[in-house]
């Protein structure tokens, strides 16, 4: 549970944990969707672009990584001027 004294790292552990999750709740929907409008390829197609996603087996070993978009800009300038 996070409250206003909860560090900062364990804080972006359990936001990203909760991203994680709405995203992988997020895949299997769609892909129960596609199925059930008898939608076969396309269910196919996502399926085997979110396959790791998917495999419970392989889900808990699969790297995330978000970035805040204006920090990478800010590193993405650094470097190229």
């Amino acid at each position: 549970m996070m409250t206003n004294q909860t560090p900062d790292k364990e804080f972006m552990e359990i936001r990203i944990s909760g991203e994680r999750d709405k995203l992988t709740e997020w895949v299997m929907d769609r892909f129960r969707v596609l199925m059930a409008e008898e939608r076969v390829d396309d269910a196919i197609h996502f399926a085997d672009e979110w396959f790791e996603w998917m495999d419970p087996d392989n889900y808990i070993n699969e790297s995330t990584h978000f970035f805040d978009e204006y920090e990478l800009k800010e590193l993405y300038e650094s470097i190229t001027n």
